[in-house]
């Protein structure tokens, strides 16, 4: 049953984080392979001021908010006037940035060892450690984004998003500031993204460099585009099918030196297969009237 729980939680994590993809690849057609490191900037920052600084859980889940926030403003303003495949190099290089900051960083991050015994959340003398309080609290994050997200998207400037991914030309003929749009969505994304890592980050109790690489941004990906790329509820959908189906490998009698590589072979296989067969995704984006 705990096992159950744990995935639960891990179903509620991957959602934000492809929530918080879709914000920028879905809504607005920036496509990033970065997501990784602002993930793994919210867990580092939530992992040290818990371990090093004994801060409150939630006091680090918005300061890593701040520091994702800054960096992906910066990355953005920095990179967003590249068009196409130039911007997706710009995201990788940035991506490897971060991985080896971490990597290397070792007075702060511990280096390759990773940081280790990282606390459960604690509010007011209240302890999320059990494996059901951790789901709910994971789960009501998650709520959370969704919604914030859902709104922004049915909110005029989810409208406007959209504009500047079908056309960005026509979005600034119209007196449209492109830049700032797709600087502030970005800017979310990546503050969105860090929430996820924060809760990682306590639900392993252990992180290390390892984790966030560009596989893991691609596997992101991959579960927006499964899920479908504009449509914030299938994000939900898309996480809890990649996260679930591979962990029932567990269940079988499968030495781990071979399941290992039969989940990768089996995430693989199931973007091929969406791609082909559903290439917008298990919930397609719906496009309300009105611009």
């Amino acid at each position: 049953m705990n096992y159950l729980i744990y995935v639960i939680s891990l179903i509620a994590i991957y959602s934000i984080l492809t929530i918080s993809l879709n914000l920028s690849v879905g809504y607005t057609g920036i496509l990033s392979i970065a997501q990784a490191a602002f993930m793994g900037i919210g867990a580092y920052t939530t992992a040290i001021l818990l371990t090093q600084m004994g801060y409150n859980f939630f006091a680090t889940i918005f300061i890593g908010m701040a520091v994702a926030g800054i960096i992906g403003c910066g990355l953005a303003w920095a990179t967003l006037r590249l068009k196409g495949d130039y911007y997706v190099i710009a995201s990788f290089g940035f991506q490897i940035i971060i991985y080896n900051i971490f990597l290397n960083w070792i007075s702060l991050t511990q280096g390759p060892f990773g940081i280790r015994q990282i606390p459960p959340p604690q509010v007011f003398g209240f302890s999320f450690g059990s494996p059901l309080k951790y789901a709910l609290l994971s789960l009501g994050f998650m709520a959370i984004c969704l919604w914030a997200a859902w709104r922004l998207g049915e909110a005029p400037f989810g409208k406007v998003l959209r504009a500047i991914r079908e056309d960005e030309a026509a979005a600034a003929s119209i007196g449209k500031n492109v830049k700032r749009f797709k600087i502030l969505v970005f800017t979310i994304s990546s503050m969105m993204a860090s929430i996820g890592g924060a809760l990682y980050a306590c639900l392993i109790t252990y992180i290390d460099p390892f984790t966030f690489t560009i596989h893991e941004s691609i596997f992101i990906l991959a579960l927006v585009i499964i899920g479908g790329a504009g449509n914030v509820f299938g994000s939900f959908v898309g996480a809890a099918l990649l996260i679930s189906i591979p962990e029932m490998l567990r269940f079988l009698d499968v030495p781990t030196t071979v399941a290992s590589p039969i989940r990768e072979i089996l995430y693989g296989t199931l973007l091929l297969v969406f791609l082909r067969l559903r290439p917008k995704g298990l919930l397609p984006e719906k496009i309300s009237s009105g611009v």
